[in-house]
């Protein structure tokens, strides 16, 4: 009886300590999620060849599985848009969920992996652009790409160098964009001119040192925006130019 009683308890105790195991085996596994939020869509490139985008299975607590590799995505944009903190191991953990550019690949991926994408829309390119158009002519309503107006060289170089598309009307393209003063004024800005706010009778790129590219009676030219027969009303920023 002796013998039954301490085999009873020791099997009782072994048991009690597969019970109590078994949780700590499957917390190992799975992590819990802190928060999940949308965030705003911007494009990413890698910074290593070392990361991994996982399938994560689960909501509260969530699993991790392989599904991409970024050593196989060389060259790849991808396209982040949520956040999610993980606590992994005591330590809280950011993920983002990114999906390439040709929406193929997907998943979270440890957000050291990845960086912003260097931006492309760039004032050099709308310079360069710019300065292609120099000596051409003025032609009341041309749009190019032989000949302008105001308003249509500002439109055509836009177009062609950021892909940007701005309305056709010196009035119109001051209507639209975000004013900016003449302190904080940048390269790239358009700067109107006119009687008022309401009456906008020309438009010119801004390139710095006081100075604009703009089509009027004598052609595509470099000139003051302090010149004496333009009354300048204000700047606008149709595009954030790096």
């Amino acid at each position: 009886m002796k013998h039954f009683i301490k085999l009873f308890a020791f099997l009782t105790a072994l048991l009690g300590f597969v019970t109590i195991q078994t949780p700590s085996a499957k917390a190992a596994t799975t992590y819990r999620v802190v928060s999940t939020k949308n965030v705003t869509a911007k494009n990413y490139i890698r910074v290593s060849a070392k990361g991994t985008l996982f399938t994560l299975k689960g909501s509260s607590y969530v699993s991790f599985r392989a599904a991409h590799y970024l050593k196989n995505y060389p060259n790849t944009t991808w396209r982040v848009t949520k956040s999610r903190i993980i606590l992994k191991n005591g330590v809280r953990t950011q993920y983002y969920f990114a999906t390439s550019a040709n929406g193929r690949a997907s998943g979270w991926v440890w957000h050291g992996y990845l960086k912003v994408k260097p931006s492309t829309v760039t004032y050099a390119k709308v310079y360069s652009e710019a300065r292609k158009q120099l000596g051409k002519r003025y032609v009341y309503g041309a749009c190019g790409p032989n000949s302008f107006d105001c308003s249509g060289l500002c439109k055509y170089v836009f177009s062609k160098s950021i892909k940007k598309t701005l309305p056709r009307t010196a009035q119109s393209q001051y209507n639209k964009y975000k004013k900016v003063s003449t302190s904080s004024r940048k390269k790239g800005d358009l700067v109107f001119f006119g009687s008022s706010k309401k009456r906008i009778t020309h438009v010119g790129i801004y390139v710095g040192s006081g100075k604009m590219i703009d089509a009027q009676n004598r052609g595509v030219i470099t000139e003051k925006v302090a010149s004496p027969w333009w009354h300048c009303v204000g700047y606008c920023r149709p595009a954030t130019l790096h």
